[in-house]
């Protein structure tokens, strides 16, 4: 094992060497141990390295808001792509070093970089210093979550304490192995971070830099945990309390309907910004891509509503649309980070889900009101039931969220709750189908992990 420590380390190490050679703590030392930063400047320069501030891309891969139209094309995609566009039992045909698993892991080692230098520092009881605690708090919980919701079983409090959660690491040493721990352990874990960050963070949101978090930022990430644990009264709870301080929506109207990146990097709803990880091309927008948007989601657009020519593009050659440049305004890979409007979308599910029908769909077409073209009046939209209502807002949701990471788990929960959902895929005469609570909803550990470290891995 002692062999596979310094074997992991040295392309730790240089990571760090090529992504903050201005600092001098980050020169290798022949043990082990890593030297830990010193200052609150360097503390700092580690959390805004946002090189690395990527999150897993396989629930974008795999989900079922695109298809191939040139289905001979996904010959030239990686393998991982090839075996996700399928759910194929085994995604990585044998690849090593599988960055949906590494960066999110480096993301908490920065983290845990930092807090261990900040308890051997006599200026983290500063300011200053308990804001950076804070900061890699929840970028610590933040890229937790990440790996637990698309590694892990979907959250069931009667199965939490046997199910299998992640390693979870709270130091910065990496000679010690950490074991999967049980998914309620990892989810106590990720929540008590937030639940502390949230005393140490500002509460107003950075007019830019928005890789740094705010309280807005913990109250709109622990309305996202909950609402996927289907936890749905504390969802609303936290949702409420992010738009308590931060409810700014962008009328769609302001935006220029033809440009290739409609949204700015620093754009009004944006609260925190992550993106998927680079390097698959199916996941890319529409100069990189062979991916198109399946044709029953393009065609649940209203006329009058602005999203589709603000989201999409149609290629002439095909006749499908594709994605347009992320939500972020920068980068060709998806954003996933957290934004007002799937807020405002929490808040009405979780207002169905209680029955509250008015109250839910006013909240629905606070947004949706926003995303219309005013050269029209729009309808505001109504409900009869609470299960019309709930009905209303996810197909909502869905076409507010497109490309941003969410529709898989969404798809996972919807089906924890029993909507039995099967997805499926017509590719080279063949038709793939993914039944409700397959295991394949859950990605497997990259193979290198389970046989160096040995993670027990996602039966498949």
């Amino acid at each position: 094992m002692k062999k596979y420590t310094k074997w992991i380390c040295l392309p730790v190490l240089l990571f760090l060497l090529s992504s903050c050679s201005k600092s001098e703590f980050l020169e290798m030392k022949p043990t082990t141990a890593i030297i830990t930063p010193s200052t609150l400047s360097d503390f700092q320069y580690l959390l805004d390295n946002t090189g690395i501030q990527s999150t897993c891309a396989l629930a974008q891969l795999a989900d079922d808001d695109y298809l191939l139209a040139n289905e001979e094309s996904l010959a030239n995609e990686s393998i991982t792509e090839q075996n996700s566009y399928i759910w194929a039992k085994d995604i990585y045909g044998g690849v090593s070093g599988i960055l949906d698993w590494n960066t999110p892991f480096k993301n908490i080692f920065y983290s845990n970089a930092v807090l261990d230098g900040l308890a051997k520092s006599d200026s983290a009881v500063t300011e200053r210093g308990q804001y950076l605690k804070g900061w890699a708090l929840f970028r610590r919980a933040y890229f937790m979550y990440d790996l637990t919701r698309n590694f892990c079983k979907s959250y069931d409090a009667n199965t939490a304490s046997a199910d299998l959660g992640i390693p979870i690491r709270l130091k910065s040493g990496i000679d010690k192995i950490e074991k999967r721990a049980s998914l309620q352990k990892t989810f106590d874990q990720i929540i008590s971070d937030l639940t502390i960050a949230e005393n140490l963070l500002p509460a107003t949101r950075p007019s830019a830099n928005l890789n740094r978090p705010s309280k807005i930022a913990v109250y709109a990430m622990l309305a996202r945990i909950y609402l996927e644990m289907r936890n749905y009264a504390q969802a609303e709870i936290y949702a409420d309390k992010s738009l308590n301080l931060y409810d700014k929506l962008i009328d769609y109207n302001t935006l220029n309907l033809t440009a290739t990146r409609p949204f700015t990097i620093t754009n009004d709803e944006l609260i925190y910004n992550t993106n998927t990880v680079a390097g698959y091309e199916l996941t890319a927008t529409y100069s990189l891509s062979p991916s198109r948007v399946v044709n029953s989601l393009i065609q649940s657009y209203h006329t009058n509503d602005l999203r589709k020519p603000i989201y999409f593009r149609l290629s002439p050659a095909d006749g499908y649309y594709t994605r347009k440049s992320g939500y972020a305004g920068s980068g060709s890979y998806p954003f996933t980070g957290l934004a007002t409007d799937e807020i405002y979308l929490i808040k009405a599910e979780c207002l169905a889900r209680s029955g509250k029908i008015t109250l839910a769909m006013d909240k629905l077409n606070q947004l949706l009101i926003t995303r219309y073209s005013n050269k029209f009046v729009y309808s505001p939209l109504t409900a009869n039931s609470a299960a019309e209502a709930l009905t209303i807002i996810l197909l909502e949701r869905r076409k507010e969220l497109v490309f941003r990471g969410q529709r898989w788990h969404d798809l996972k929960r919807f089906n924890k709750e029993g909507a039995q959902i099967t997805i499926s895929r017509k590719f080279m005469g063949t038709l793939y189908t993914l039944p409700p609570n397959d295991p394949r909803w859950i990605f497997p550990i990259p193979d290198d992990e389970v046989i160096l470290g040995g993670i027990e891995q996602n039966q498949r």
